[in-house]
C-alpha cells in the first residue's frame, strides 16, 4: 500500500513532538518512530518518553521514564510538584518548537490535560499542529463523559480495540482503529514447543510494587498447589532482573516448601507457550496470554486506597481485557479481596483436570485476538499520522 503525502517545501522538515510515560509507552512509541522513519526518513522526532524511544530520536529526546511512569493514587499525589513543573516545561517546547503534529501515547493522567491546554486559545494562540492521540486511554472503562471534551481538544485518535472507535465517534472525533500493536510483536516469538503437562507459570506484573503485593499470594498458591500435587512445578516470570532479585529474596526463605520454582527474566512469552495454566496479574499479559492460547485466572491487589478510588471511579464489569473483550467473564478474575490463596488454588486444579474447560477457554481467546487485526498496527497508525498531517 502507498502512502499519499502532500509535497512539502524542500527546506520543511516535518517534526513530530511525542508524549509517553511508562514502559509500554516507550515501547508503543519507539515502534511507532521506526515505522515513521521507514515512510520519511527525513522526519525529525522530538519529545519525552522512554529509552528506547530516545535511542531512535537522538540526544534531543528526554528519557524522563524512571520518574514519570509512576503507579497509584498516592504515589501520583506524592510526585505532584514534580509533574507540574514537567507538565510546564513540555507546555514551553512544544509552544517554542511549533511542531507538526504532537502524538500523545496513553499516559492519559498528563496527555489528556496537556491536550486540553494545547487547545486552549489563551494559553496558546497559532498551534498549527495536530494533536493526535495513539493508544487510546480507557476513559470508556472510567469517565465516559470525558470523549466529548476529547473530541474538541484532539484532530485524530488512533485506536487499538475495535469498539473504541464506535464510542469515539459517536461524540465527533474522527477516529481510527489501526489494530494492536502486540499482534506483530508476539507473532515473532512464537516457538515450537508442547506443554509440559505439570507446569504452572506466574507473571507477577513488571512493576515492583504489583509484585511486592501479589508475590506472597502467589506464594501460598505455589505451597498449597505443591501440597496438593507435589509432581507440579513452576515457572515466575520476571520483567527485568531487579525484579527477578526481589522475587528470589522472598522465595529463598520459603524454598523447600514450594517444590521446584524457577525464576527466569525477559522469557514470558516462553512460558506462556510452555505452561499448562496460568496465574497472571491484570495487565497488558492477560492479552499476551491469550494470544499464546494460555489458560489461565487473573489475579489483582493494590493498595486499599488506591482500590477504592479506582472503584469509584470504574464503570466496566470486567478488569481483564479477554474479558472485556468478550463482554462476559472467560477468565476467572480474583480482584483485591477476592484475591485468596485458597479460592486460586481451586480454580488453577480445575483448570489442570477439566481438559473441555481449558479447550473452551482457547476457542474463547482464539475469538477474542481475531478481533485486533492481523498486525501492522505500527505502520497504519503512521501513515494515518503523515496524512493527517500532509492534509493541513
Amino acid at each position: 500500500m502507498l502512502l499519499h503525502v502532500h509535497a512539502r517545501h524542500p527546506l520543511t522538515t516535518m517534526k513530530i513532538y511525542f508524549v509517553a510515560g511508562e514502559t509500554s509507552g516507550d515501547n508503543h512509541g519507539a515502534a511507532l518512530m521506526e515505522a515513521l522513519r521507514r515512510f520519511q526518513p527525513g522526519i525529525e522526532l522530538l519529545g519525552r518518553g522512554g529509552p528506547r524511544m530516545k535511542t531512535i530520536a537522538g540526544d534531543h529526546f528526554i528519557d524522563w521514564k524512571d520518574e514519570a511512569g509512576v503507579v497509584g493514587l498516592w504515589e501520583v499525589v506524592k510526585h505532584y510538584p514534580y509533574f507540574r513543573r514537567e507538565f510546564a516545561k513540555t507546555f514551553a517546547e512544544i509552544r517554542a518548537i511549533q511542531p507538526d503534529a504532537v502524538v500523545l501515547i496513553d499516559y492519559p493522567g498528563f496527555n489528556l490535560r496537556l491536550a486540553r491546554a494545547l487547545r486552549a486559545p489563551r494559553k496558546l494562540s497559532g498551534l498549527g499542529g495536530k494533536i493526535i492521540y495513539y493508544i487510546s486511554p480507557q476513559v470508556w472503562a472510567w469517565n465516559r463523559g470525558r470523549i466529548p471534551k476529547m473530541g474538541r481538544w484532539l484532530d485524530l485518535m488512533l485506536c487499538i480495540f475495535p469498539f473504541e472507535a464506535a464510542l469515539y465517534e459517536k461524540s465527533g472525533l474522527r477516529t481510527i482503529f489501526v489494530g494492536h500493536p502486540m499482534i506483530e510483536n508476539l507473532e515473532a516469538k512464537r516457538i515450537e514447543t508442547l506443554r509440559a503437562p505439570h507446569l504452572i507459570g506466574l507473571f507477577p506484573g513488571s512493576r515492583a510494587r504489583e509484585v511486592r503485593k501479589l508475590l506472597p499470594i502467589l506464594i501460598e498458591v505455589m505451597r498449597a498447589l505443591h501440597r496438593e500435587r507435589p509432581d507440579l512445578h513452576f515457572e515466575v516470570s520476571a520483567a527485568s532482573e531487579t525484579l527477578a532479585s526481589v522475587i528470589l529474596d522472598d522465595l529463598r526463605p520459603v524454598a523447600e516448601s514450594l517444590g521446584k520454582v524457577e525464576v527466569v527474566v525477559g522469557l514470558a512469552a516462553q512460558t506462556m507457550q510452555k505452561s499448562t495454566v496460568g496465574i497472571v496479574a491484570s495487565g497488558t499479559a492477560t492479552l499476551e496470554a491469550a494470544f499464546f492460547r494460555l489458560p489461565f485466572v487473573l489475579i489483582y491487589k493494590v493498595a486499599a486506597l488506591t482500590y477504592l478510588a479506582g472503584r469509584m471511579l470504574i464503570r466496566v464489569k470486567h478488569l481483564g481485557m479477554p474479558n472485556v473483550l468478550a463482554d462476559r467473564e472467560i477468565v476467572p478474575e480474583f480482584i483485591q479481596g477476592k484475591a485468596q490463596p485458597d479460592a486460586i488454588v481451586a480454580a488453577v486444579l480445575q483448570l489442570l483436570d477439566d481438559q473441555p474447560r481449558r479447550e473452551q477457554m482457547t476457542a474463547d481467546f482464539d475469538a477474542v485476538i481475531a478481533k485486533l487485526g492481523k498486525g501492522g498496527a505500527n505502520e497504519a497508525a503512521a501513515r494515518a499520522i503523515l496524512e493527517e498531517v500532509s492534509a493541513k
